[in-house]
């Protein structure tokens, strides 16, 4: 029983650390262009050396 008195903050905090950073990532403009990595690997580049 008393090893629940440790795990229930323990979650909480890394739940919460976990929530930080998914907000952060969203403020920062991470997922803002979601299909662009996804096209850049299709094609080549055009500025191939001759």
């Amino acid at each position: 029983m008393s090893g629940i008195l440790y795990l229930i903050p323990i979650a909480l905090l890394l739940g919460l650390i976990g929530l930080a950073a998914f907000l952060w990532a969203l403020k920062s403009g991470q997922y803002d262009d979601l299909d662009g990595a996804a096209q850049r690997i299709l094609f080549d580049d055009e500025d191939e050396p001759k």
